[in-house]
């Protein structure tokens, strides 16, 4: 299962939202994510939004009180300039007692003044109000995924990779919460804007509203021509940068393979080859998307000339006032950037509800069987286990495990041995309830590990794995991460039993040392005598043993199967290994060949029998024994 996160979708680059010509339609050229049940996902998001529908109601209230106090400024200025205009003419024309009605403008310079302020203040309080709510949801959105998590079966992660998961918990979240801060109060003072607008043209001059309706058709026809060229060029370039990505991803991973192996000239020749077609795939999308914006000044500029041709002559005959034009002509400048936007947004949101309805499916996944209400806990356990007609398959239609049944003493030492594939580890799986049975039962001490708790099964085990696992935390934290309320001293014991106290302090902040991302600070075989550690701090009923030793050299191996031994003494104990001169010593080897155990026995009983075992002894040793 690969544990590589997912690369992000590569941005869409095309026209800047905020340079719209008047009718224009920017960003439509751009590849869009879609959801496969739009309504469904909507009525779901909407559950999260349900408990702050008063403070949405509210910003709504105050998106439309805004917008329509904006809408109207530019009447009142046509107004103004009107008072001015006639004035001025008058004392022009010498009319008795003519002057300019400078009170009637200062009081709409006041009135513009206070909608100006009271709009502002009202987009404040919007934005703030939105902004909480949206960071509520978003909370109660991943406080839902972090809960589902913890409740979801191992097979989830085994079946999707955590790069996909991790997308679905952040960025999918992010796209939400973005979407839902800016873009839904846009959303809403663009239609109101847009409707407003054409209210207000209506009112000045329906003539003057219909030439500038009749440029809509050609900007929507030009904008859809151009998009339609555009989106091919972008999903190639989306495509080509994750090509991109995915290629300096790996070759900076493996620089060291790349440098062994010569190969630094051929990496450069590729990364040029995929350079090159994403050069060529985005500028050609560039180039025809920002076509959008000059076509879109263009038909603008013709509505223009036919609002100004209309409207001067209409001043001409005296069936419309200079202040009115210059109104209709700042609302004719407005009336295509609404539609724009809603354009856009629409877009935003069909993205938006894609991400959210993979969230959905994350919440939607089957969990663990519930536990049952009455859980058998048991006491002072000795490590009695016992595998009774188990079977398992990791699907459906291929069984791996089938009828198995081990007995194993307390105190025993079990060794598990076998080829890969053959179902070791997934013994281990199954011990710790990471995957429900098909069929049979697994018994601790006689009771059903079914009808006790995981957290209370799982903490009767202490497991050491070949792949380490260590948080970015000082190595003392680490360690104490076995058993909680661990004292220092019996950390540096746990330290010193697993031998790994001498390197420790060798290094410069001794138990303080911070391990960074992926403990990288050190070695393989440094990492797993701290998680050794960490298994004997936590002093468990039952040790599970997965290649514990794989990776140290020789002389600390010795070393630390001496440490095992003491560890392993009176303990239940089970131990995977591909070396078998680890597990000479073992009461009781199991070896296992697809899902079930053809052998089982002691070291010497095993050689006895010349098998399967015998072989695989034989096969490690006869060179040595030449």
């Amino acid at each position: 299962m690969s544990d590589k996160p997912k690369e992000k979708a590569p941005s869409q680059a095309g026209v800047n939202p905020g340079h719209f010509g008047r009718g224009g339609m920017g960003g439509m050229g751009m590849p869009v994510q879609k959801a496969k049940d739009f309504k469904g996902t909507i009525r779901r998001l909407s559950r999260y939004m349900s408990p702050f529908r008063v403070s949405i109601l509210f910003v709504f209230i105050a998106a439309v009180l805004s917008t329509l106090f904006s809408i109207i400024s530019p009447k009142l200025m046509g107004n103004a300039t009107t008072i001015l205009y006639e004035g001025s003419i008058a004392k022009f024309k010498g009319v008795a007692g003519a002057k300019i009605d400078f009170d009637a403008i200062f009081q709409i310079v006041i009135i513009l003044a206070a909608l100006y302020i009271l709009s502002a203040i009202l987009t404040f309080i919007q934005q703030w109000i939105m902004v909480g709510v949206t960071q509520k949801i978003v909370f109660n959105l991943r406080r839902d995924i972090s809960e589902k998590l913890t409740r979801v079966p191992l097979s989830l992660f085994d079946s999707r990779s955590h790069g996909d998961t991790m997308s679905r918990a952040t960025n999918d979240v992010d796209t939400i919460s973005s979407t839902m801060q800016q873009s839904l109060t846009q959303l809403i003072t663009s239609i109101v804007t847009l409707v407003g607008i054409i209210i207000m043209m209506l009112t000045i001059s329906p003539l003057l509203t219909l030439a500038t309706i009749i440029t809509l058709p050609l900007s929507i026809l030009g904008t859809k021509m151009i998009a339609s060229r555009s989106q091919k060029y972008f999903k190639g370039q989306q495509k080509t940068l994750g090509e991109l990505n995915g290629h300096v991803e790996e070759m900076y991973t493996g620089h060291t393979i790349v440098k062994a192996f010569g190969r630094e000239q051929k990496s450069v020749e590729q990364f040029n080859e995929i350079n090159e077609r994403l050069y060529h795939s985005g500028w050609r999308a560039q180039f025809i998307s920002g076509m959008i914006f000059p076509l879109m000044s263009f038909i603008g500029n013709i509505g223009y000339v036919l609002v100004s041709v209309i409207g001067g002559i209409m001043v001409t005959n005296g069936a419309i006032k200079i202040g009115d034009i210059l109104a209709f002509i700042q609302y004719s400048g407005q009336f295509g950037m609404p539609i724009a936007q809603v354009a856009n947004i629409a877009n935003v949101i069909q993205s938006t509800i894609a991400a959210a309805e993979r969230i959905f499916e994350l919440l939607d996944e089957p969990e663990e069987v519930q536990e049952i209400t009455h859980v058998k806990m048991t006491q002072n356990v000795q490590g009695h286990v016992q595998f009774k007609q188990v079977t398992f398959a990791y699907k459906e239609d291929t069984p791996l495990i089938q009828d198995m049944n081990i007995q194993v003493a307390p105190g025993q030492t079990v060794a598990i041995v076998g080829p890969t594939g053959a179902g070791k580890t997934t013994i281990v799986n199954l011990l710790m309830r990471f995957y429900e049975l098909k069929g049979g039962t697994i018994s601790i001490d006689a009771v059903d590990t079914r009808e006790m708790s995981r957290s209370h099964l799982r903490g009767l085990f202490g497991m050491v794995l070949q792949d380490t696992w260590l948080f970015n935390g000082t190595i003392r934290e680490n360690i104490a991460y076995g058993r909680d309320g661990a004292t220092e001293d019996e950390i540096v014991s746990a330290a010193r039993a697993a031998y790994a106290d001498h390197f420790i302090r060798t290094l410069p902040e001794g138990y303080d040392t911070k391990l960074n991302e992926e403990a990288s600070n050190l070695s393989h075989g440094q990492k797993q005598l701290l998680t050794i550690a960490r298994a004997i701090l936590a002093d468990p009923t039952i040790l599970i043993l997965d290649e514990a030793t794989s990776s140290v050299d020789t002389r600390t191996e010795v070393s630390i199967q001496k440490a095992m031994s003491n560890l392993m003494e009176g303990r239940t104990s089970f131990v995977i290994a591909h070396r078998l001169s680890t597990i000479r010593d073992a009461d009781l080897i199991l070896v296992m060949n697809h899902g079930s155990v053809i052998e089982q026995g002691t070291h010497e009983q095993l050689l006895e029998q010349h098998g399967f075992y015998a072989d695989l002894y034989n096969s490690q040793f006869a060179q040595k024994a030449l």
